[in-house]
């Protein structure tokens, strides 16, 4: 069982792991609002991992085909979200000084992220295919154990994300901050109309 968490940890891990609009989101929020926000914008993308792998390891099909066959609208909507987000993070105007961040803010963080991954359903289709190789055929254990491993992989790689970028945060001058705003803003905006191309 242990090794089961393991796995899923690992692949929880390996997902969260390459830079994508989210992990640019996380940097960007890491630099401008602190450590905590820019780990609950990861953690609302790795809530979104585990609701996806808990659907494929369940079986649950009718929510599965459902997701599927949504998956356009789904991703237009992802994509515009996303576009929003790059404009907006584009125009943002660094703050003079440090404040904290407050509580709506991070609420916001967490689920803006939540949404633009859960816009995904394709990722299902991921978790389907690696669970179908990590189960055992004779569902001799629950997957409960995999899926609890691929938050937890998922939630440390934003961490240490979050914490490492933290480490340099107070080094970022306004000036300095509103470059990462253009280029943060920039690349997701390239990101929005590269989801959004996929469509036609």
């Amino acid at each position: 069982m242990t090794s089961t968490l393991l796995q899923g940890f690992l692949l929880g891990f390996s997902i969260a792991a390459p830079v994508g609009p989210i992990g640019v989101l996380c940097i960007r929020r890491t630099l401008a609002d602190g450590r905590l926000a820019g780990f609950l914008s990861g953690l609302g993308a790795a809530t979104a991992d585990m609701v996806y792998g808990a659907i494929a390891a369940y079986g649950l099909t009718a929510i599965m085909d459902g997701l599927v066959s949504a998956q356009f609208w789904l991703r237009a909507g992802g994509g515009l979200f996303l576009l929003y987000l790059g404009i907006r993070t584009f125009l943002a105007k660094p703050a003079s000084e440090s404040t904290p961040t407050r509580s709506t803010g991070l609420v916001a963080a967490y689920a803006s992220t939540f949404l633009l991954t859960i816009a995904n359903p394709m990722t299902i289709l991921s978790f389907l295919g690696v669970f179908s190789a990590l189960l055992p055929p004779d569902g001799a254990f629950s997957p409960l154990r995999l899926i609890v491993g691929v938050f937890l992989g998922s939630a440390f790689w934003w961490l240490a994300l979050s914490g490492l970028v933290g480490i340099v945060r107070e080094k970022f001058t306004p000036a300095w901050m509103q470059w990462v705003n253009r280029i943060s803003g920039a690349i997701i905006i390239a990101f929005a109309i590269l989801t959004l191309a996929k469509l036609a």
